[in-house]
């Protein structure tokens, strides 16, 4: 194998200012001006360096998948500290036709009460440190870490998913409609 295609196999992240990491085995922890979050590397097959303000990434092997995998984590860790610098939004919109739908969040547990008429809420989780604030017909979803956010957002549609009807005729549910990097107040 030459050496251009073994260079292939390897790739760094630079780690912005004011964010710092520290590695324990497979477990690297971030911390930054808008918090602090882990991201365990152990189910990865990628060997993890830190040095001098970059993250060095290496390949176990020299396969497609394993270069494609190589990318995954390189995409993680830029995207947690990403986030730890701006953070991230994301707006969802609560659509209903007769019965009218309220969100309410309790604890770690985000309460979608009325919706078809039903008598008992429907209950979902938080993931990780996502913030989540309820504005009239708006569900806004705050936080760093993008993993956690989109995660709770697709929890969210899931739970208000009509089955057994025309999905056509029954719109009713919280749907996604803006993403953007930077927390929103």
């Amino acid at each position: 194998m030459s050496t251009d295609q073994i260079e292939k196999f390897q790739d760094e992240v630079i780690i912005p200012e004011g964010v710092k990491i520290t590695q324990k085995k497979n477990m690297l922890e971030f911390v930054g001006p808008l918090g602090k979050t882990f991201k365990s590397f152990r189910s990865i097959p990628v060997k993890i360096e830190i040095v001098e303000g970059k993250v060095l990434l290496k390949a176990v092997g020299f396969r497609k998948k394993d270069y494609s995998i190589l990318h995954t984590a390189r995409s993680i860790i830029r995207n947690i500290c990403e986030g730890l610098v701006k953070g991230y939004t994301i707006k969802m919109k609560v659509v209903f036709a007769h019965f009218p739908i309220t969100v309410k969040i309790n604890g770690k547990k985000i309460l979608i009460e009325n919706f078809q008429g039903e008598r008992a809420a429907r209950i979902t989780k938080i993931v990780g440190n996502t913030k989540v604030i309820p504005k009239g017909e708006d569900v806004v979803l705050t936080g760093e870490v993008w993993t956690d956010i989109t995660q709770t957002a697709a929890n969210i549609e899931l739970k208000t998913r009509v089955k057994n009807k025309d999905h056509r005729v029954f719109l009713d549910g919280i749907y996604i409609y803006d993403t953007k990097k930077g927390i929103e107040k």
